[in-house]
């Protein structure tokens, strides 16, 4: 009989203490956990300028600038026209594109067209691809009758006759591919202005 006491004594004991354990416990840990949260300061927040100390594995992106650099080829007037009447003249395999930029830069020292006087080889000469042999002469310029102009290189005719254009017929008035006809070629029933002004616009 005492052995059943003692076991619901021991029972009652364990019943009542543990609850008792286990609220002590607990309150411990919470009094430990409150004083240790009151114990830590704030950490400062600090300021890094990364630009100025860059940080391994830190990527930095700074605005674009308000110029972007670009790099640009400058290709003058002269030299675009250049190409440009170059590739006319091959076209039709002249002999005269080599000479491309010098029609141009000659026409531009005299106060002309560049069009105007490779319309005129044109009109005359198939673009000197229909010349007497040897003569350069791919403007008719200075035949009278029977008579040849002979040049020593197309250089000299191209200065010749951009020259010539220039004092004889520009300065005088004689301005419109029509109007220089009537003295270049006054005998023409017009073909020759429609033909110069064709091939103008084809250049254009």
């Amino acid at each position: 009989m005492s052995s059943v006491y003692k076991s619901v004594f021991l029972v009652f004991v364990f019943l009542v203490l543990t609850p008792i354990t286990l609220g002590i416990a607990m309150f411990s840990l919470l009094t430990v956990s409150q004083e240790s949260a009151a114990n830590q300061k704030p950490k400062e927040l600090v300021t890094v300028n990364l630009l100025k100390e860059p940080r391994s594995g830190v990527r930095v992106y700074a605005s674009l600038p308000l110029i972007q650099p670009s790099i640009s080829t400058e290709i003058t007037a002269a030299d675009a026209r250049s190409a440009v009447l170059k590739q006319y003249l091959s076209i039709y395999n002249s002999p005269l594109i080599p000479y491309a930029e010098k029609i141009v830069e000659s026409a531009d020292r005299h106060g002309l067209d560049y069009k105007l006087i490779t319309a005129i080889a044109q009109q005359e000469s198939n673009l000197c691809k229909i010349i007497p042999y040897d003569s350069h002469n791919c403007w008719g310029w200075g035949i009278t009758g029977s008579s040849t102009l002979y040049f020593d290189s197309y250089e000299q005719g191209i200065e010749t006759v951009s020259r010539g254009l220039k004092a004889n017929y520009i300065d005088k008035g004689y301005i419109t591919p029509d109007q220089i006809m009537t003295k270049y070629t006054p005998l023409s029933n017009g073909s020759w202005a429609r033909g110069v002004n064709t091939f103008i616009a084809d250049m254009e």
